[in-house]
This record gives C-alpha cells, structure tokens and sequence, in this order.
C-alpha cells in the first residue's frame, strides 16, 4: 500500500502524533451534529476533509464492501469539499455516489433506500456560506454510533495510505435523486390532501431544497410562489429562509397568500408564516400537529422538546395530558430520547422537528406537510388551527464573559436566579445556559407578565454581567 501522508493531518500544537488514543479518549473532531466551522480554518480545510474521507472509508471498509452517499448543500465549498471526500473514500477503496445538492433530510432517506453504507452531508445547515461542515448518517439513515465516531477519529491519527490501484473506489452521479426524495415526502400524507385552491409562498434561502421543495408543494396541487431559489454560493441563509422569515412575512401579505414555508439552508429545520404575517415557530407547529393526531386517535407517547421550548407551550400539553420531556438544544439529544422512550414526536423553537413515525431525522419539507395535512383535514386556516397554544413573553439576552468557561455556579448569580424564581413562582422559568461556540452566557426568563420577565432578565444580565466581567 502506498503512503499518501506520512503524517496525521492535524496541528502539532494541537494534537502531538504521538498521542495515545483510546475509546476513553474524549472527541477532538465530532461535535454534536458532526464538524463544523469556518472555510479554510483547521479542521475545514481540504487536507483535513480528505484525510477524513479516508479515514470513514478504512472504517467502512471493515465492515465488507458496498457504497457512500454524499450529498451537500449550496455554498461555494461544497465543490471542493466534494471532490476531496471522493478522493479520500477512493483512497480507502471505497465507491461513491454523488447526489449534489440535496436537502440533509434527503440524503439521511436516500442512504437507507439505496442502501448505502452511510451518508455524508457537507453542509453548514443555517450557517453563513463562509462556513462548511460534514456530518454523516448510518446506513439506517440515523446519526453515527458513537463506537464509529470514536473509530473514525482514532483512524485520523494514522498515517494516510492509498489501495492497490485495482481496488480504488469508482465515483457515479446519482441523477434521479431530486425525483426519489420528492415521490418519498409526498408519499407521508395520505392520497385524500390535495393543496387546490392554496396559494403559498415557499422560501428555500437560497439552499438544498431549492429545487426540491416548491415542486412537492406544487405537485400536490397547491400554487407556489418561490423564494430564495437563486443560489450563486455565497447566498445561502443571507437575509432570507427559517432564521430570517421576515421577507416571507412581507411576501405573504403583498401575494395575498394562504401561509408561507420557510426552509433553512440544508432543509432540516422550517417556520410558517400565516395569511395575516405572523410566523409560527417550531413549538407552534409540534403542537399543530399533536393536536390533529390527538384528533384523529393516532397519537401515543408524549413529546420532547429542549430547554428552549416556551413554557407556553409544556403547559398546553400538561392540559391535554400529554407527557412532556425536556433535553439539551441539538436534534441529536431530542432523537436519542424519542428513541430511548420508543415516542415519535419532538422538536425545538427553531424549527426542527423529527416526526419518527415518517423518517429518522429533522425534515423541514414532512414538518410543513404535516401542518398543511391538519389544515385540510379540519378545513381550517393555519391561524385558525394554532389556536389553543397561549405562548409565555419569553425574553432571551446574551452577555459576553470574559472566559468561555466561566461557571455559573457563581453563589451571588445562583441566588439571583433563586430570587427572580420566587417572584415568577409556577408561572415561569429562567435559564441560563453557556453558548457551546463562544464566550457568551444566554439568559432567559418566561413568565406571564411581559414587564416582569423583561424586568427580571435585565436583573440576571447585570449580575452576569459583574460577576464574570463581560459587557453585554
């Protein structure tokens, strides 16, 4: 076998090559939803992507012979970072089929379908087009196993090596790909909806739904108006798709249409925007949908949610007595738990929502048709079918501290949070939680008197603020 890399492609700062490496070892690539981070920037960089490609296909290859999936989202890197994952997987004798640009949620179901050995999705999700990352799906179409994960990283600490020139894996372009996903998410409502008569306004932010999504809706009947369909690279999420539905709301009102869909860049999260401009979040629609199941006598189990959910809302399904869990922000902790309580449905404010029942991860396209499934089955609007949901004022301010692991276990800021607890008694709750990413400490309070919560979170940012000598 011919050595391609004598050495490991990370920083000897960073990680000496003679490291040891164990299972116990903690993960120095993989976070929650695989690698990410800026273009160019260590570890999203082409050496490192390549190095991995090889190192997911030495792992493979393990386990017998067959195919990867790799599909991505619209940003300018996605080429490149395409070309070097196919190379890495060659290297390492692995085959590849290459979908191009595909919604997440697409290539977690073409994965399981062509029944391919995993799937890889280069893609920033929400993100800005000058950051990129790779995240992989099992050949269930489910996040990577853990023990995976941990062989992959403790690949990457070995020197890269090609196969013999007989054994290189083949690349092919999968090209009826856009087809199978839409036939697929039509295929998760019954026959009997039919969108005549909708008029509805589709944002895609410029990203891998764009020429998925406005055709699903379309072909179920409804009149489409597209958005954010334009990709050039550097467009993607900018001003437009599930984290800046306000364009959306203005294009709804001046169409006149029934309600808009605002996927984000890679199509795994989604928020509705009703005929009147309001925009319905991820809680609205979990509960939209909780309810027609309740309706229909098919819903079993409880939901889960995080710890962004709206207080609103857990006590909206404590009244229907339905069971409600919350977990860490991440769609990897919300599937875990749906699977550990064997439940089907969860999600967060953002707009990721997993419907277990229909497929194995966040999808923002079978979120949307499900709403739009209730709507024509009650005959109702998407602003008459919220009702019942009486969100809490919820105020969440960030404050910059000077360590990105400062405690919070600080005993002035931890008697604060007691006190403004006490005033909100049950009616409320208050969180504070560090971002994963940067040197902030999100704070936020809920509770049902607007004045009180904005007054009660000022309060918690000043004592933050002193006590771990950041400015908001």
């Amino acid at each position: 076998m011919k050595e391609l890399c004598p050495q490991p492609i990370v920083p000897a700062a960073q990680a000496p090559a003679d490291m040891p490496y164990s299972a116990h070892t903690p993960r120095r690539y993989f976070g929650t939803d695989g690698i990410r981070g800026r273009v160019g920037v260590w570890p999203i960089t082409p050496e490192f992507v390549l190095k991995l490609g090889w190192a997911i296909g030495r792992v493979l290859a393990r386990q017998g012979t067959g195919k990867v999936l790799i599909g991505k989202d619209t940003r300018i890197s996605g080429y490149m970072f395409e070309s070097v994952l196919e190379s890495g997987l060659s290297a390492a004798g692995i085959d590849t089929h290459l979908l191009g640009p595909m919604p997440t949620p697409a290539i977690a179901y073409l994965t399981r379908t062509l029944r391919a050995q995993a799937g890889i999705v280069i893609s920033a999700s929400h993100n800005p087009y000058y950051d990129n990352g790779i995240k992989f799906f099992s050949s269930q179409g489910t996040k990577l196993p853990d023990q995976m994960e941990l062989a992959i990283e403790e690949q990457l600490e070995q020197p890269m090596t090609t196969v013999d020139s007989a054994a290189l894996g083949k690349a092919i372009r999968v090209v009826d790909a856009p087809g199978r996903y839409i036939e697929f998410c039509k295929s998760t409502v019954s026959s009997d909806i039919i969108l005549n008569g909708l008029k509805i306004v589709v944002d895609c932010a410029h990203g891998a739904a764009y020429h998925v999504a406005p055709n699903v809706f379309r072909e179920l009947g409804a009149e489409v108006i597209e958005m954010g369909v334009e990709p050039n690279g550097l467009n993607i999420n900018l001003n437009c798709g599930a984290t800046h539905p306000e364009k959306l709301c203005q294009q709804v009102l001046e169409h006149k249409a029934d309600l808009g869909i605002a996927l984000d860049g890679d199509g795994d999260r989604v928020v509705m925007v009703d005929h009147r401009g309001q925009i319905l979040d991820g809680d609205d629609l979990i509960y939209i949908i909780l309810k027609h199941k309740l309706m229909q006598g098919t819903f079993k189990g409880g939901v889960v949610g995080t710890v962004m959910a709206n207080f609103g809302f857990e006590q909206a399904l404590k009244e229907r007595g339905i069971e409600f869990v919350r977990v860490p922000v991440g769609d990897r902790h919300i599937i875990s738990e749906l699977n550990k309580r064997q439940w089907h449905l969860g999600g967060e404010p953002s707009g990721h929502i997993v419907c277990m029942e229909m497929t194995t991860t966040g999808d923002g396209i079978i979120t949307a048709l499900q709403v739009l499934a209730a709507m024509r089955h009650e005959g109702k609007s998407l602003a008459e079918i919220r009702t019942g949901l009486m969100r809490y004022p919820q105020v969440l301010m960030n404050v910059k501290v000077n360590q990105q692991e400062a405690s919070l276990e600080n005993g002035r800021i931890q008697q604060a949070v007691r006190d403004a607890e006490e005033r909100l008694g049950h009616q409320g709750r208050i969180l504070l939680r560090r971002s994963g990413t940067e040197p902030l400490v999100r704070v936020m309070v809920e509770g049902r008197d607007e004045r009180q919560v904005r007054e009660l979170a000022q309060q918690l940012v000043d004592i933050v603020k002193e006590e771990l000598g950041g400015d908001k």
